[in-house]
């Protein structure tokens, strides 16, 4: 029987090159003041017995982990999974930032976190101390915890704040929801809408107020009245159907409905249908989020398509690039798109400009 081939460790290495253990982290981490001989002479070790490094190898001169950890509000998450309805949060912040970390020759972790835990700190602190990465990635609303971001700036460890223009520590960074907002506002009142229903998000999540405001000021650009047509969900697609029985069994009925998750407007669309309205023709529906659901309904939903692969994508380049220098003075905006399917036309069903 074949003997088993020893996997090859930074101890042969350095025993191969006549160096210190120390000597070849150094050269593996690509530390400065390693003389190109000696340099050289690892490099000809490590190509000699095939080695790869490992983690523990790039961590063992204590400057870099080569790790990037991403945290997710725990509940939403779970939730979304098990309602197995299409959203892709999860898939979309990883393919960014994954992609961008193996660029750099870094590894992305992904954690779920809950934000309202009375142990969040303990629980952050125990990957943290676990993981020891070199930055680390919050979402809603874990972007504006005071305990999590407090934590991480107290530890010195650069961070990104997805979803939050707040000062503070860490990168801000948005997805420009103000602006998307007003992008699907003017997209109905160009097709002729002077209704338009909105469903905020969770006030939890400080860019449901954003998006509010960006609707609230396309419609008095307009000098459409905005009285009567807003209520509050929480994303999902259960506050979704109550928040469209709210709006179309109101006496300000509205021609369209603006929905700030894609959950939330599959809710408007299935509450129409049930109450034997057809939608485009009797009320037009823009979606927030654009995932792989938009697509597989009947109309396929107009939706703003958020760019959270090109936000985290940014987000692990900063944190990478720039390390433990000051973050940017500004927020750091990445813009969404509008994408026109079959949910909108003019009132009546009418092709509109």
């Amino acid at each position: 029987m074949a003997r088993r081939r020893q996997a090859v460790t930074i101890k042969h290495v350095a025993a191969e090159a006549g160096v210190s253990l120390q000597t070849v982290s150094r050269v593996i981490n690509n530390e400065p003041n390693v003389r190109p001989a000696m340099q050289a002479r690892v490099q000809a070790a490590i190509d000699k017995l095939g080695y790869v490094p490992s983690l523990a190898a790039q961590r063992m001169s204590g400057s870099r982990s080569y790790l990037i950890l991403a945290i997710n509000d725990r509940d939403r998450t779970i939730a979304d999974w098990q309602a197995r309805q299409g959203s892709d949060w999860v898939d979309q912040m990883l393919l960014g930032g994954m992609l961008k970390c193996a660029e750099y020759g870094y590894r992305m972790i992904f954690e779920l976190v809950d934000t309202h835990s009375d142990h969040v700190e303990r629980e952050l602190g125990a990957a943290l101390a676990a993981l020891q990465p070199d930055g680390v990635i919050l979402t809603p609303p874990h972007s504006e915890n005071p305990q999590i971001t407090g934590l991480l700036a107290a530890h010195k460890i650069p961070f990104a704040r997805i979803g939050s223009r707040a000062a503070g520590p860490g990168i801000a960074m948005t997805m420009g929801d103000e602006y998307s907002a007003r992008l699907a506002t003017d997209h109905l009142l160009g097709l002729g809408h002077r209704r338009i229903g909105f469903i905020a998000g969770s006030g939890e999540y400080s860019l449901s107020q954003r998006r509010i405001d960006g609707w609230r000021d396309a419609m008095a650009a307009a000098g459409a009245p905005t009285d009567g047509l807003l209520v509050h969900g929480d994303f999902s697609y259960a506050s979704g159907a109550i928040a469209a029985a709210a709006l179309l069994d109101s006496a300000v009925q509205p021609t369209a409905i603006i929905a700030s998750s894609d959950q939330m407007a599959l809710a408007v669309l299935d509450t129409a249908v049930q109450r034997g309205l057809r939608v485009p023709r009797d009320l037009s529906l823009v979606a927030f989020d654009n995932s792989p659901a938009a697509r597989f309904t009947d109309p396929q939903l107009t939706a703003i398509d958020q760019p959270i692969a090109a936000t985290f994508s940014k987000a692990v380049e900063l944190l990478i690039v720039n390390g433990a220098a000051p973050p940017p003075e500004q927020p750091v905006v990445i813009t969404g798109s509008l994408v026109e399917r079959g949910s909108t036309a003019a009132p009546g069903g009418h092709a509109g400009g």
